[in-house]
């Protein structure tokens, strides 16, 4: 059977008995699998299997992970509608044993929470944990988060004195520069022990403690009634089945007539999850549709005035959190160990492949609570060229 390939898709496959299969000339990228229990293991569980192998060590890419990763989500086969990681067992299948394979119960703990110090360790001054924007190519990480923040503002048309809340505002970076520079005052939530205090102590430095301040609470014990409300990179981890009580409750604490913003991982249409990616890196997440967001928006009786996909942008702020972390993988190794250093290593670089070549996307979506004639009809105001 011939196969059509992307003409840059040139890799080796390597067995553990020395049997090499080649796509293409010149390799750019060598897959070694290093015993026959991974290869079963990628057959049985897809990209599951792919990343549990990789983070025990049982099969090692060399040259360039990252182009691994591009080639298992751009490749084109033709003969097979299938995610790569199901077309790539029809190479191995005649390599094995048709045993029938043994499901495991996997007993890796993973808890959220890692630590302020790791997370520093890749992201940059403001720990803003979700989607940069480089409004120009050479941009520092930290210059497009303060990019980001401002662009979010933009859209809300914040003024001073005017209320906003942060739903879940992770380590404040937002509010804190929507304080500095807008003079708002606002309310944010997390549930991180360390992004609370961190957050908290960090507004007393800035001397904005009588502007903002940042709860330990869950979104629905929220109360209160806001100028401007925007969540970011949260509503991903809110689950398929709390999205209405989600809406409802930003219903409750937005004025009638205020903006609400919503910075979210999301997707075009259902498709497959990633399960290496929920089970060990976000459990319990999911990913939404743009149409089960702005379908469960406009039962609410918001009014959808923007929609900005910035899955680019995204890539670039993945690969900028990849690079970091390599310069500093020796201090996760100490913190953690290697199959942890495997492991974040491949959830950076796949996120990034998922944006840049994959289904991933990032949806930035305004809203209004009910009709507001006052709003200004053309997005001058957003993308004018001041810097931030």
């Amino acid at each position: 059977m011939m196969h059509h390939f992307d003409p840059q898709a040139c890799f080796n496959i390597n067995f553990w008995d020395g049997d090499v299969i080649r796509f293409g000339n010149l390799p750019r990228v060598t897959l070694r699998l290093k015993t026959k229990r991974c290869a079963k293991r990628i057959i049985e569980k897809g990209f599951l299997g792919f990343g549990e192998s990789y983070m025990m060590g049982d099969l090692e890419v060399d040259n360039d992970l990252k182009e691994l990763l591009r080639l298992g989500l751009a490749i084109n086969f033709e003969e097979y509608h299938l995610p790569f990681w199901q077309k790539y067992r029809f190479f191995i299948l005649p390599l094995l044993n048709r045993d029938t394979l043994r499901r495991t119960p996997q007993n890796i703990s993973y808890h959220y929470d890692r630590g302020n110090e790791f997370y520093a360790l890749y992201l940059d001054k403001t720990m803003a944990y979700s989607c940069a924007y480089f409004k120009k190519e050479d941009d520092s990480l930290e210059q497009a988060q303060l990019n980001k923040y401002e662009h979010i503002c933009r859209k809300l048309l914040l003024k001073p004195n005017e209320s906003l809340l942060d739903i879940g505002c992770g380590w404040g970076g937002m509010l804190i520069y929507a304080t500095q520079k807008y003079g708002i005052t606002g309310v944010g939530n997390t549930l991180s022990q360390n992004q609370y205090k961190y957050a908290n102590r960090m507004i007393k430095e800035l001397g904005l403690q009588d502007q903002i301040k940042i709860l330990y609470q869950d979104y629905r014990q929220l109360s209160g009634k806001f100028d401007k409300v925007v969540s970011i990179g949260m509503f991903e981890h809110v689950g398929k089945k709390f999205i209405p009580i989600f809406i409802q409750k930003v219903l409750d604490l937005l004025k009638t007539g205020g903006l609400g913003l919503l910075h979210t991982i999301g997707k075009d249409t259902p498709s497959t999850a990633d399960p290496w990616t929920f089970n060990y890196v976000f459990p319990g997440a999911y990913l939404p549709t743009l149409h089960e967001i702005t379908h469960g928006i406009g039962k609410t009786g918001f009014s959808v005035l923007d929609v900005e996909n910035l899955r680019l942008h995204y890539a670039k702020t993945l690969e900028k959190w990849a690079e970091n972390y390599e310069r500093n993988v020796a201090r996760v190794r100490e913190l953690f160990d290697d199959a942890f250093v495997r492991q974040w290593r491949l959830f950076l670089y796949s996120a990034a492949a998922g944006f840049k070549y994959g289904e991933s996307r990032l949806f930035q979506i305004l809203f209004s609570n009910g009709l507001n004639n006052a709003l200004p009809i053309t997005r001058a105001h957003v993308y004018h060229d001041s810097s931030p």
